[in-house]
């Protein structure tokens, strides 16, 4: 049986530990608020961006002078994934839900034969998936947001992302975050961004869309050509901006719920602590007493 000393420093230890992670959950709650209304903020107005875009470009009459951001490169060979994670744990399986669903993808597509990149925007997905997809990582991006997350740091990997369409690099390209629905659900989930696609515009709910944009006509002034290839770059940073947004307060959010948890286990384990702490503390006493009491009978 361990000694007094050694329970009184576990005791000790484990109270450490709790104010550690009650800290952490304040902080995290603060963060959270600010966090959730950036990303309650930003969702409505990606969606409509998405929906406008796909309701011009199913009135667009289809050729080859489509936006390669709408049409792609015409294959389906080289996919790039952008996955994005935090750059910091002790946040649950926050991270650890990307990582299995950027796994699954990339095993689904390496299945098919195809060539897979990697973009991690985040050093938990980088540490994550360099074990076995190490040589895939093209590029990482830390520290987004550590102060502020602001619309350039979306736009900074936006530009990347069309930098290496317009060399060439890749024909499709699939965004890999955790969807913030609440403080307490995160669902990780895979968009594909390049070439647009019918699924990247269905977030806006059926209440959201105007009745008379049903079946309307439109008119573009100057071009088709030329405000699409204004609307499509922006549209794709500003979906990378809302998973960014997203991804940030469903970290916050499942720090917090993780903190939480470890607070509570901290305060049973010094209840048990506490409860063994005391039987030992009485053995002592009783056999303290014992050897008193033989020893002045043997007198």
């Amino acid at each position: 049986m361990p000694s007094l000393k050694e329970f009184r420093n576990r005791i000790a230890s484990v109270k450490s530990t709790r104010k550690i992670t009650s800290a952490m959950k304040m902080v995290a709650a603060s963060k959270l608020r600010r966090a959730q209304t950036q990303a309650e903020a930003s969702q409505p107005y990606a969606a409509r961006m998405a929906a406008m875009l796909q309701r011009l470009v199913s009135k667009m009459d289809a050729g080859g002078a489509a936006p390669l951001l709408m049409a792609g490169t015409g294959r389906d060979q080289k996919h790039l994934l952008v996955v994005i994670t935090s750059d910091r744990g002790l946040a649950g399986g926050f991270n650890a839900f990307v990582a299995r669903l950027a796994r699954i993808k990339i095993r689904e597509l390496l299945d098919a034969g195809k060539d897979v990149q990697i973009i991690c925007v985040g050093r938990k997905g980088r540490d994550a998936l360099k074990r076995d997809h190490g040589s895939k990582i093209i590029h990482t991006y830390e520290g987004i947001g550590k102060k502020r997350l602001s619309f350039a740091d979306a736009q900074s990997v936006a530009d990347h992302v069309l930098g290496m369409l317009e060399a060439g690099d890749f024909d499709v390209c699939s965004l890999v975050y955790n969807q913030f629905k609440s403080v307490m659900t995160q669902t990780p989930v895979a968009q594909q961004l390049i070439p647009l696609q019918a699924e990247a515009a269905t977030t806006a709910t059926p209440d959201e869309q105007p009745q008379n944009e049903q079946g309307a006509l439109y008119e573009f002034e100057p071009s088709e050509e030329e405000i699409l290839d204004r609307l499509l770059p922006r549209n794709l940073a500003i979906q990378i901006y809302r998973a960014l947004l997203d991804s940030a307060a469903g970290e916050q959010a499942a720090r917090m719920t993780a903190m939480d948890n470890a607070t509570r286990n901290a305060g049973d384990m010094i209840n048990k602590l506490t409860i063994k702490y005391n039987r030992a503390r009485q053995a002592y006493i009783t056999k303290e007493l014992i050897e008193i009491i033989s020893g002045a009978e043997a007198v």
